[in-house]
């Protein structure tokens, strides 16, 4: 079992040591920055992609790959300058429902170690730089643990750990306040199975009464009957989406066989493909086309994203405008 410091650092480790020269390292990112250009224009009601400029510079031909998709389907996108890591699902505001943009407070308990102050991205910084004008709240909350469809919220009971100064049921109020949603408490995995704790690694919305799930019937019992417990309390039905366990030799943290974390924008869905021995990329492929048969659906290979850790909705955070 690898301690919770040992998974944040794998998961982080495009900041292994960067280079001192900080002006010529920018200069490097805003070089591959140029590579990539948006063909939509962003409109009044558009979605827009936006993307760590890091994502361009440290996995260029992904981040290409990924941009030629969007351009396909005249789908805008950007680059936020200004962050710490590719992961901006996580640092970015949260949009309502009526479109406010509520900043958390990003300290996620696996980044406590001061050893790790570089690798966490400053929140008011990154809105500075990119003309983001949020509504802070001093609930620590990562984006990436809020899985949102209309005026329903999914958070994994994480949040209560992250934020032990609060009552549980004070911190509900306040999150369904702020994020104008119905706040669907879900069980979170222990740290040694997924240290971040996050919701959109576990289940997607496929509309306001279904959401998509992890294969319940490969997971771990008091798991299983954790989540269905928790989505028969909301009301929910779910569909088992497939997924698998491949083993890496000293990286116990990738996120390779989580086809859920895949891109929504939109009419277009981006699904991850493995490849990998063991997959369930076809399997994965035909069960979202059954379940969102009026969606376009792209597959893109995204495994050396996935190997630090997250997919795709981990490294995109989608505005509507």
């Amino acid at each position: 079992m690898t301690s919770m410091d040992d998974n944040a650092q794998f998961r982080r480790e495009w900041s292994k040591k960067q280079e001192t020269d900080k002006p010529a390292q920018q200069q490097i990112i805003e070089d591959k920055i140029e590579k990539f250009q948006s063909s939509a224009k962003i409109e009044e009601g558009s979605q827009v992609v936006y993307l760590s400029a890091l994502l361009a510079s440290q996995y260029t031909e992904t981040c290409k790959h990924l941009t030629d998709i969007l351009n396909k389907h005249n789908i805008p996108f950007a680059f936020l300058e200004g962050t710490k890591d590719i992961w901006c699902r996580d640092y970015m505001p949260v949009q309502t429902p009526s479109g406010k943009l509520i900043q958390f407070r990003y300290e996620p308990s696996y980044l406590n170690d001061p050893k790790y102050s570089d690798s966490r991205s400053d929140v008011k910084h990154i809105d500075k730089v990119n003309g983001i004008s949020p509504i802070f709240s001093d609930i620590n909350l990562d984006g990436g643990n809020v899985v949102m469809y209309g005026n329903k919220a999914i958070i994994t009971d994480r949040i209560f750990s992250e934020n032990p100064d609060w009552s549980e049921e004070n911190l509900k109020a306040e999150l369904a306040n702020l994020l104008e949603c119905e706040i669907i408490i879900i069980p979170a995995y222990k740290p040694e199975y997924d240290f971040t704790g996050h919701a959109d690694g576990m289940m997607r919305f496929v509309d306001s009464n279904t959401v998509l799930v992890n294969n319940l019937d490969q997971d771990l019992v008091y798991m299983k009957k954790a989540i269905i417990k928790a989505l028969d309390k909301a009301n929910l039905n779910y569909v088992n989406f497939p997924w698998f366990e491949h083993k890496i030799k000293g990286n116990t943290d990738h996120a390779i066989g989580i086809y859920i974390n895949y891109l929504e924008v939109g009419n277009l869905i981006i699904l991850p493909m493995f490849g990998v021995s063991g997959n369930k990329d076809a399997e994965a492929l035909a069960k979202l086309k059954d379940v969102f048969p009026n969606k376009i659906i792209e597959t893109i290979d995204y495994n050396d994203v996935a190997l630090s850790g997250g997919v795709l909705n981990c490294t995109t955070w989608v505005l509507r405008k």
